[in-house]
């Protein structure tokens, strides 16, 4: 296989070979496999009722195609618990960002239904996911697959080691 020199290849090629490699730098990676459990204790007010937060997960991502999505989010207070969940079957759509992925439902007013909660409440669903290294952080702005609960609860978590630390 003869090889051509840089010197004989077109301007227009050589254009287009350095803006693909810049592209392909500012793309985060294409895909996302993440998979945990996590939990911790708090007191409310530093001093008060007993809280137990607790959230496992399994969210496979390759580009903009989501081919896994499950995530339980609880707080436990001493007498019940409130739950926010989301799943492939809400319709969930991926869009790469500069940090990583946004997921949104296709319509959160459905999914809400579907779940029979029958509080009004936004019909709003933005989970955004940033990684960092091994750090994934998830930012949820969710209230609409939540029951009595505001929004799923906000972490990073290690992909490497699956430790947890959970925003305040």
């Amino acid at each position: 296989m003869k090889h051509l020199p840089l010197a004989k290849l077109s301007l227009p090629l050589c254009l287009l070979l350095c803006l693909f490699k810049v592209t392909a730098q500012a793309q985060p990676s294409a895909g996302l496999e993440a998979k945990f459990s996590c939990s911790v204790v708090r007191q409310e007010d530093g001093d008060g009722e007993r809280l137990t937060y607790a959230d496992q997960a399994l969210i496979q991502i390759e580009g903009t195609q989501i081919k896994s999505l499950q995530w339980e989010s609880s707080l436990f207070r001493s007498s019940h618990g409130y739950e926010c969940s989301i799943d492939s079957s809400d319709e969930p759509l991926a869009e790469v960002t500069e940090k990583g992925w946004r997921i949104s439902l296709t319509d959160a007013a459905a999914a809400r239904q579907r779940r029979g909660y029958d509080t009004a409440r936004s019909s709003q669903c933005s989970i955004r996911l940033e990684r960092d290294g091994e750090q994934l952080r998830i930012k949820p702005s969710c209230p609409s697959l939540c029951g009595s609960r505001n929004n799923f609860s906000a972490l990073t978590v290690n992909l490497q080691t699956g430790i947890c630390h959970y925003d305040e």
